[in-house]
């Protein structure tokens, strides 16, 4: 069959080329916006949910203006709202100190 289906290619390299620097920021927005929002469920650890989310919300900012393709676009976008809504809520439990 000609048309055989592969399956979903999961990279974030859609235009075939290589991106180390923008993918680096997609991965690093990404693990800072998921520590930010997990513990921002937890009181106790305030300040780590606030400065993670703050240090995710930068990156996924940065992410976005050198971004290439959508795919880098799309898991920038909700790793920054996951920063940002870690670190709003870090900072109405105590904020970074």
């Amino acid at each position: 069959m000609a048309q055989t289906f592969h399956g979903i290619p999961l990279t974030l390299n859609t235009d075939g080329h290589a991106h180390p620097r923008e993918n680096t920021l997609v991965g690093l927005a990404a693990v800072l916006g998921l520590v930010a929002f997990t513990s921002s469920f937890f009181h106790s650890v305030h300040a780590l949910s606030a400065w993670t989310g703050l240090f995710g919300m930068i990156a996924g900012l940065w992410g976005q203006f050198v971004s290439v393709t959508t795919a880098e676009r799309f898991v920038l976008m909700i790793s920054l709202v996951a920063a940002a809504v870690g670190f709003y809520l870090g900072m109405a439990r105590g904020g970074l100190w």
